[in-house]
């Protein structure tokens, strides 16, 4: 008991808990969101289009579509929260009348607030990975017995996405800015990472950029985990891909919110 108390009370979670507090006006409509956007999606895309796909018999596919698109639907749904959750906020929490500049005055160090932060980040992901792959399994687009191994890997790719992005966002001003990097960098990944179609049917000269892109790295290691195919090579390569991201989006975001936050 002495042991939890006194995490509780470590600087990070004091950070942790303001977000959690502010979560607290508008989870209902975030569980909302989270169980809609899947079955909206495997309705319409794995359901609907799937089956003039299965109809036709596509030489790239082995798997009804459903089952395809499943894992590269949930990937690419954790990207764009976490990038939403790791920009915009933090852009406006760094402003002069923003919670991190009252956070400031408190002993928390800039590191505090970033883990803190970060920690508020991951729980939002796994919970939207919990109920994302809960939708599937009723649909029956992944095995339940394969659904639990795919939560992990939101985590991670929600970590390597937040943590560059909050690094970057931090030291924005404009919100016209965070927009423009949504709509021209964050949103061409979906068309680019092998989500609704494989990266086989790409021209041959845009496979290597495709293959370079960490959002690919996520969904080919969702999906080969969702169908049982994963090799122990594969999921490594995936796995230190996006772990290197993340561990160098912290390293980057340790320095320039100290930087941002100690002006």
């Amino acid at each position: 008991m002495d042991a939890l108390a006194r995490a509780r009370s470590a600087p990070a979670f004091r950070e942790l808990g303001y977000w959690l507090f502010r979560y607290r006006r508008t989870w209902r409509g975030s569980i909302v969101i989270s169980v809609a956007n899947p079955l909206l999606f495997l309705t319409a895309l794995g359901l609907g289009l799937g089956k003039l796909i299965n109809h036709n018999h596509s030489e790239y596919l082995h798997v009804p579509y459903v089952r395809f698109i499943l894992p590269g639907m949930l990937v690419a749904a954790v990207m764009q929260t976490a990038f939403l959750e790791a920009a915009g906020p933090v852009m406006d929490a760094a402003r002069p009348r923003g919670s991190y500049r009252a956070a400031t005055a408190t002993p928390l160090a800039p590191a505090d607030i970033l883990y803190g932060h970060l920690m508020y980040w991951a729980l939002r992901a796994v919970q939207n990975a919990i109920l994302f792959t809960g939708v599937s399994v009723l649909f029956g687009a992944v095995s339940p017995y394969r659904a639990p191994l795919l939560v992990p890997i939101a985590l991670l790719v929600a970590v390597a996405f937040a943590t560059p992005a909050a690094a970057w966002a931090v030291t924005v001003t404009r919100p016209s800015q965070v927009t423009a990097v949504f709509r021209f960098a964050v949103l061409p990944l979906y068309m680019f990472s092998g989500t609704f179609f494989p990266i086989e049917q790409l021209p041959a000269w845009l496979r290597p950029v495709a293959w370079a892109t960490p959002l690919w790295h996520g969904v080919d290691l969702c999906r080969t985990v969702a169908l049982g195919t994963e090799t122990l090579p594969g999921v490594l390569v995936h796995t230190a891909y996006l772990a290197a991201m993340a561990a160098a989006g912290l390293a980057v975001a340790r320095r320039t919110y100290r930087r941002t936050l100690h002006v």
